[in-house]
């Protein structure tokens, strides 16, 4: 059989020119979106598709024409979902950047499914209509020990790699929920490392609150546990108090709290919400000094309370990560067909204080405080 057609073109030359060609249509399709007609055969578009549409799909068949000639061969535009328990949270701001981008620059997409109010049952269904509608990889939040079991051996069984992010399985459980690998940061060592800073400025007898959004729920109850289990043991008295999954209850609940146990000595939060209500009571009732506040996470509020001193420190946890990372190993399973399965990835913990909360104060993606892509100029000095 000839390596070239009729034309006397060879196989290696038309090809090469179908990319270009394929590649410049997209790019024009992108830069004008009133060309965007021109993908609808090749990208599968509705001719209801807005202009907007038309344009994202130009710049996705620009992007995919070219993927031959990079490192990964051709592939489908792989569709993913995430599974959420607190859709709405601003936590996830960031972890939705991190997944969005990480899908632009695979040639793939997303949705965002589950729960505004922690409803596991809420979260099973979006699952079960994932697995039902053949996406090509699930990441979810694991937040009950037993709920996620079915959905996730249903999902294997269909072949669809499922992965947990933000919260995984208790050890007690851990062998029945089969997600292949869990990305985000060990919560219970997080409370652990926590109850030692807060040993740093209370004592026996005093009064410390565990401020959790969701009692139970297992992407925050270990950080509490964890906690407990240096606070107790030192004799600090170390209620869990319950504060609500929206934002609006997290705040009430935190200064009624307050207002009747005026003698605590510190608020430690294991969420974003109750982290940024528990700064807001100490500048709110000028408890600055008195009253010292330990918590999770980078809410523009909890980074201005660090900077005034209103928090003594918060933990970064990466959820841009969180986000970013499923989506690269949900990728990377499908395009390598299984041989480069999704491992566990330890997201992280540090502390951040008044001396290191500057970076955070910049406006990006990276913490969710801007839409707009920015490049971050590194610290000149890394510490040990």
């Amino acid at each position: 059989m000839s390596d070239h057609d009729e034309n006397g073109v060879s196989r290696e030359q038309f090809e090469l020119s179908r990319r270009r060609f394929l590649r410049n249509l997209g790019a024009a399709a992108a830069a004008v979106p009133a060309l965007g007609f021109l993908t609808e055969g090749l990208m599968d578009m509705p001719a209801s598709a807005s202009t907007v549409e038309r344009a994202a799909a130009g710049r996705r068949l620009g992007r995919n024409a070219a993927v031959p000639e990079g490192v990964f061969a051709a592939h489908p535009g792989y569709k993913f979902t995430f599974v959420n328990h607190v859709t709405t949270n601003p936590f996830f701001v960031p972890t939705r950047y991190g997944a969005q981008d990480a899908c632009t620059l695979l040639g793939c997409s997303y949705s965002w499914q589950g729960s505004a109010t922690s409803d596991v049952g809420q979260m099973v269904s979006a699952f079960n209509a994932a697995v039902a509608g053949r996406v090509d990889g699930i990441a979810s939040t694991i937040i009950d020990k037993s709920a996620f079991i079915a959905p996730t051996n249903r999902a294997l069984s269909s072949g669809i790699p499922v992965v947990a992010y933000n919260a995984s399985a208790p050890s007690a459980t851990a062998s029945q929920n089969h997600q292949m690998a869990y990305i985000g940061q060990d919560l219970f060592q997080a409370g652990v490392e926590a109850g030692k800073k807060i040993l740093q400025v209370v004592k026996k007898g005093d009064l410390v609150a565990g401020f959790i959004a969701t009692p139970g729920s297992l992407n925050i109850q270990p950080r509490i546990d964890g906690a407990a289990s240096v606070l107790r043991p030192a004799g600090v008295n170390f209620p869990e108090v319950a504060t609500g999954a929206l934002l609006s209850q997290e705040a009430t609940a935190t200064e009624a709290w307050y207002l009747g146990h005026k003698n605590v000595k510190f608020m430690y939060a294991v969420d974003a919400g109750s982290t940024s209500s528990a700064a807001a009571v100490v500048e709110k009732h000028n408890l600055k000094g008195k009253v010292f506040v330990g918590g999770f996470d980078f809410l523009p509020t909890t980074v201005g309370a660090v900077q005034s001193g209103s928090q003594l420190w918060t933990i970064d946890q990466q959820p841009y990560l969180q986000g970013f990372l499923p989506v690269l190993q949900l990728f990377m399973y499908n395009v390598s067909g299984g041989l480069v399965a999704p491992v566990p990835v330890d997201t992280g913990l540090k502390f951040v204080e008044k001396p290191q909360i500057t970076p955070y104060t910049k406006k990006d993606r990276y913490e969710g405080s801007s839409t707009s892509a920015v490049t971050l100029k590194p610290p000149s000095t890394i510490s040990a």
